[in-house]
């Protein structure tokens, strides 16, 4: 930023100097051509004359000048002002006006005077970038609508037509359970969306505000994964760990918690019955690594490099398993507490999430305000 404010001053100064250039010779002409004429006048009526009406013939003469020049400046600075000042101020209310009306697409060309780049550039060029990005955001909030929609759509379309099955009188008790479990799984589904939406939303608009604390991270992993004992142990998932011991970060475990429950769902979930998922826990330098790999589908290239967008689900085949938004919450709160999350993957493979975030030493003391 720095860089670009020392050229526009540059650019700023050149201009000031081709505008002394300019009126330097402007006015030069103009004093000249008035003395000239004088000269040229009183020479004439001496010649003709006694000397008191040549002078006054001369100085009328050249009072005559002096109006008719002003005048030509006067109109050439109007025509100036119609094309280096009124035509950008109307083209840039022009395109402020689309904006107004939802047109995000406009865009004003660059006016170059005979100076240069002048304010209007700047200005023209910094409302382009506001319409690029509020384009941008238009997007977003666009496919995030229709998204929302789309998932709230699916699993209240499945609760409608079960709980319309519900109705026949004469279904078994069997299909009677089986109806009402689908029905509670995606009454469950919508419930988690809505809670994830809510906390992305709150975690975008800067509403939920770390709380930072001293604690062992390793122990924090451990509870979370036993959380899901039941989901591996009815897919018969290996679980493996290596947690180094006596790790201590300073962050907010509630928000933590929702990297670490997020990432051990989507490996299990993604993770084929009898099949393995690791966690380990090192330390490097003022870092602590986190790393959540398993033996699950796993993800292209292509498709990792979105994987942390709202809604986006590479691999459409177990698009019912999750709502696209898991991912998303997890790249949000690693950035709000100042860490970094990356991603490695091979299809058929599997997947491997590393968190990396700051740590403190084993001595230091947490501080209570």
């Amino acid at each position: 930023m720095s860089g670009e404010n020392a050229v526009r001053r540059r650019k700023r100064l050149f201009a000031a100097l081709r505008h002394y250039v300019v009126f330097f010779f402007l006015i030069a002409f103009v004093i000249t051509c008035c003395m000239l004429l004088f000269l040229k006048t009183m020479q004439t009526s001496l010649e003709i004359s006694f000397m008191g009406k040549g002078t006054r013939t001369a100085a009328a003469l050249t009072m005559g000048n002096v109006l008719f020049l002003s005048l030509l400046c006067t109109v050439i600075d109007a025509v100036r002002r119609r094309f280096m000042v009124e035509r950008p101020v109307r083209q840039i209310i022009k395109g402020a006006e689309k904006l107004m009306h939802g047109d995000f697409s406009a865009r004003i060309e660059p006016i170059h005077g005979f100076a240069g780049e002048d304010g209007f550039d700047i200005i023209i060029d910094c409302f382009n970038r506001m319409a690029k990005e509020l384009s941008g955001v238009e997007t977003l909030r666009t496919d995030f609508i229709a998204n929302v929609s789309h998932e709230l759509k699916t699993p209240l379309a499945v609760i409608q037509n079960y709980g319309t099955m519900l109705q026949s009188p004469d279904l078994i008790e069997a299909q009677r359970m089986e109806y009402a479990k689908a029905i509670t799984e995606q009454s469950r589904r919508l419930a988690d969306l809505i809670t994830n939406i809510l906390k992305l939303n709150r975690l975008e608009n800067q509403q939920i505000y770390p709380a930072a604390k001293r604690y062992n991270l390793g122990e924090q992993l451990a509870e979370c994964l036993l959380n899901f004992e039941n989901t591996w142990g009815k897919k018969n998932i290996d679980i493996e760990t290596d947690l180094e011991e006596e790790v201590f970060v300073e962050s907010d475990d509630e928000l933590l918690s929702l990297v670490w429950n997020n990432l051990f769902s989507n490996a299990l979930k993604f993770t084929e019955a009898y099949g393995m998922v690791s966690v380990t826990l090192k330390t490097e330098g003022d870092f602590a690594i986190v790393r959540v790999s398993d033996t699950g589908c796993g993800i292209s290239p292509k498709i990792g490099k979105h994987i942390f967008e709202k809604f986006y689900q590479g691999d459409t085949s177990h698009a019912t398993q999750g709502n696209g938004l898991g991912l998303a919450l997890v790249k949000r709160v690693v950035d709000i507490v100042g860490g970094d999350i990356s991603v490695e993957s091979r299809l058929g493979k599997g997947s491997a999430f590393t968190v990396k975030i700051r740590r403190t030493a084993d001595g230091d003391i947490q501080e209570n305000p």
